[in-house]
Order: structure tokens, then sequence, then C-alpha cells
């Protein structure tokens, strides 16, 4: 007796399809799982053993061999459960192997036969939708496969009898439907913000273009507040956004009741995380914070407190706007275009910038805290802005009548002039101006004679390599397009080459 069932194995976002081959033969019983399955898939031999018991079906008391091909493909994770309890109860003739052979099965089971979440349900309705082929998932999973297609069938079953049932026609379990979840979350306001106009003033920008930004101030002069308000700024995600981030969180499992929401992501690891965290990695390759901040935001605080290898880890992903983990067998790749927002002192006491307080070490000290950050990486933070020590004067001020609705209208205004000016390009992807191909500065941010002497001497006289040369270009365009302005003015790239700062820090490092 044999029956041929499919699933699908995960490499990064993208879902292969696996077929699950059931053979029942005569001999002395036994139940063994082939094709490189790690512990977690050949565990699911007592889970299937226990649900079909749960059910009233008991194991044939004959040889039962399960084989996930491509053999030569690792196979892990809890989602092999229902597939392989599925063919082995059509190889043993209690349900009709026709009825599955449309469809693509995942589900973890329970010893009750209830089936359970798991992680990668909308990647695999993806992959089953690709290939014409319908999905069986858990019911938990049901609304978060359903944004897949709204045309495919999806069987969304809570018990594993419920499913049996359905396939039998006894009764119809409904499809699922897609759910869109609110953020109930208190999102933090910019009036809050005491002073710091001009810190608020390139959070605007950074938020307007997609930037890179490093704020650099002694403790409490408001970094991380600053920070934590960017998302109250950002447009909310596209619907092509809203999937690509779904299907990271849901390869992650960190998608809540099924549902996906609008809000940008934000990544906000301590310094301690290893490199693996970070970007992505281990001995089961998983989804870092790189990727998870997938069109959204990725702070890192007390930035020069990460060990440096693993800041450098972050030069490609920025470039490229993809992490590539690479292993001798496969390559897994994420897509992680990412806005990172850093903070810093100014030195390892804090207080090199506090007036009335003299910093023990001197110079050295700030000298030496600069340089745990690479100079590449200086060179990819668009924007470099100093944040100084708040006054008590600041702090009796009433509150700023300028809300982050305010700003959030000015910058989504300028993502539209951006969205309009790219989509001519047919590059996919491509909606801000932080990442405008170098080839196409020429065309989209053209300088006039005023605004590009002054580029020019700036460049001579700051060392501003090629790159530092085009991310001021793109930074003058961002401020032209907050100003309304068609053209990019002195004034704008002048205001660039301000928000570029520190400088001299980043060649010390270098």
């Amino acid at each position: 007796m044999f029956a041929q069932v499919s699933t699908v194995a995960f490499e990064g976002i993208d879902a292969k399809q696996v077929d699950v081959q059931v053979l029942i033969a005569p001999g002395l019983p036994a139940f063994s799982i082939v094709g490189l399955p790690d512990k977690s898939v050949g565990e699911s031999r007592e889970r299937v053993r226990a649900a079909l018991t749960a059910i009233g079906l008991g194991l044939p008391a004959k040889r039962i061999t399960v084989n996930l091909a491509p053999a030569d493909m690792p196979k892990e994770g809890t989602h092999y459960d229902l597939p392989v309890a599925l063919g082995v109860m059509a190889a043993a003739g209690a349900i009709a192997p026709e009825t599955l052979g449309d469809f693509i099965i995942i589900g973890e089971l329970g010893l009750d036969g209830s089936l359970g979440p798991i992680a990668g349900a909308l990647p695999a309705a993806l992959g089953a939708s690709a290939l014409g082929k319908g999905l069986i998932c858990p019911a938990a999973c049901g609304p978060e496969a359903a944004w897949a297609s709204g045309e495919m069938e999806i069987v969304a079953p809570p018990h594993l009898l419920a499913l049996v049932n359905h396939l039998k026609g006894g009764v119809r379990i409904p499809r699922p439907r897609p759910h869109l979840g609110q953020d109930t979350g208190a999102v933090p306001d910019l009036k809050d913000v005491r002073g710091q106009e001009s810190a608020k003033r390139a959070l605007e920008i950074a938020a307007a273009g997609g930037h890179h930004m490093l704020m650099i101030g002694p403790p409490g002069a408001g970094k991380s507040m600053l920070a934590q308000r960017l998302p109250g700024i950002l447009p909310p995600l596209e619907p092509r956004e809203m999937l690509e981030v779904a299907m990271i969180q849901s390869i992650a499992g960190t998608i809540v009741n099924g549902s996906l929401t609008a809000v940008r992501p934000f990544r906000a690891p301590h310094h301690s995380a290893s490199m693996a965290a970070l970007v992505g990695g281990g001995a089961r390759p998983r989804p870092g914070e790189v990727a998870l901040a997938h069109h959204g935001v990725l702070f890192l605080d007390e930035f020069p407190e990460f060990p440096p290898h693993t800041l450098d880890a972050l030069r490609q992903p920025i470039e490229s706007g993809e992490t590539v983990i690479a292993r001798v067998n496969h390559r897994i790749r994420y897509p992680s275009q990412f806005q990172l927002i850093a903070a810093m002192n100014p030195c390892r006491c804090g207080h090199a910038w506090t007036p009335g307080v003299t910093c023990r070490l001197g110079p050295r000290c700030e000298e030496s805290y600069k340089a745990r950050i690479s100079g590449p990486l200086w060179d990819r933070l668009d924007i470099q802005v100093a944040v100084a020590p708040v006054k008590a004067t600041d702090l009796a001020l009433p509150p700023s009548r300028e809300t982050s609705a305010d700003v959030a209208q000015r910058v989504r205004t300028a993502r539209d002039l951006q969205f309009r000016r790219y989509s001519i390009t047919a590059i996919e992807g491509l909606t801000t101006n932080a990442r405008c191909p170098a080839p196409l500065l020429e065309e989209f941010c053209p300088l006039g004679r005023d605004g590009l002497r002054l580029l020019e001497q700036a460049a001579e006289a700051n060392g501003l390599s090629a790159r530092g040369y085009h991310r001021t270009l793109r930074l003058a365009r961002t401020i032209a397009d907050l100003d309304g302005s068609a053209s990019i003015h002195v004034l704008h790239v002048a205001e660039a080459l301000s928000l570029r700062g520190e400088r001299d820090g980043a060649r010390r490092a270098a």
C-alpha cells in the first residue's frame, strides 16, 4: 500500500515542494522516516501515533516507511506532522488518496489530534498558489494563509478529526478570511520631545528619504526618545511591502493570531546580540534583526558597544538590501531593506560634550570610542547629527504644537513625490531617494552651477568618498522634496553637507 502527499520545506522565505511518500509493507511492525529529517521531524512518529489513536485509528502492525523527497534536502520543523499522518491514513485506506492530491499540507499535531500553529504558513500558501494547489493548514494559521490568494482553496481545521470529516464530505470547513491586525499600542508623539529642534529636523529628513542616521550626544539628551518616535512619522506599509514583511515574520513565527499589520517594523536589539541574532544564521538558519526590520527601522542604541565584527556585518545588507547566509550545500536569502537609526555617546564615559564636565581621559577617550566603528560603516550613515544636552529652560517650556501627525503628513507628501519619480524606472522596490542607484543620480538629482561648486569644494575639503558624494546628493534630493522643489538648490546642498557631520570622526575611525 502506497500513498503520496505534498508539503514544503523552507529555504529563506521560499517554499520548496517536498513529496511525502508512504509505504506500508508486510514485515515486523516499525515506523521509520527517511530523507534527511532533523530531530523534530523524526519525533513526529510519536505525535502521529498518538494523534491517530486519539481519533480512533491505530497504526497497522506492518512496516511503515515514510520518505521525504527529494532525499538530499534537509528537512526541519514540526509542520511535517500533518502530511505524514495523512499520508499514513491514505496508504492504510482510511481516506481516499485522490482527496489530497491537489493540496500542500502543513501542520503540527498534538497528542490529542489537535492542530497547532506553525511558522511559515504564508510562504507555504504562496508556494501552493504558485503550484496551482490548495493548502491544508491549522485553523490558527488560516487568516495568515488567506492573504496569499483570494481564489485558492484553503482548508484550516482545528482538529485532525474535523479534517477527516471535511475530506469525506461529512462537514464543510469554511474558507478562512484574511485578517488585518490593528496596532493598539500608543505611539509616542514628537511633541513630547522638548527642544532638540535640529535633531527633529534631521529625523524628519531621514523619514522622508529612508536615510540611515546616527545621533551622537551625552546620556539623557533624548536620542532614544527621538528614535522611538520615528515609526509615528513613517507612512504605513503598502500592500506589497506588507506581504513581504509578513513572509519574514511568518518564517520567524512572530505573526500574532495570523493577522497582518500595516505598521512598519521597529527592531531594537540589545548591544550584546550575536552576529547570528543580528544578521541571521545559526545551525538552523533563521532571519536576524536586519531581516525582521525589512521595510522598517533597525535601532541600535549604544552603537559602539556592539562588537566591531558584528557591526561590519551590516555593511553588505545596507548596500544590497538583502542578507545572504551561505552554507556548504545551500544559500539562503532574506530581503533586508531596513532603515538604520543608531545612537551613541560622544565617548565611553559619556560626558565629552557636557558643559561644565571634563572627560577624565580627554580627547583620547572620544577618539578611541569612535574608532570602534569602522570607516566604511561611518561612510554609509547618511545623517550624523549632534544631540546637545537638554537645558532646564527647555524642559520648562510648554509642549510643542507640532505633533507627529503634522510631520507625518510632510513625510508622506515627500514620499509620494519619490514614488512618482521612480515609478518610471521599472526598478522593483525603488521608492525612496536613499535607494536610488548611482547611475540614475545624474538624471534625478541634477545640480545647478552653485550647488555643484559647493559640493565639489566640500568633497575636496572633507575628503568625501565616492559613496559619500552620492549619499550627499540623495540627501539633498530629499530636502528638496520636503520643500516641494523640483530642482536642488544650493541651500539644499548646504543642509545636506551639514547633516553629513562628524566626517573627521569617520576619518579617524578609518
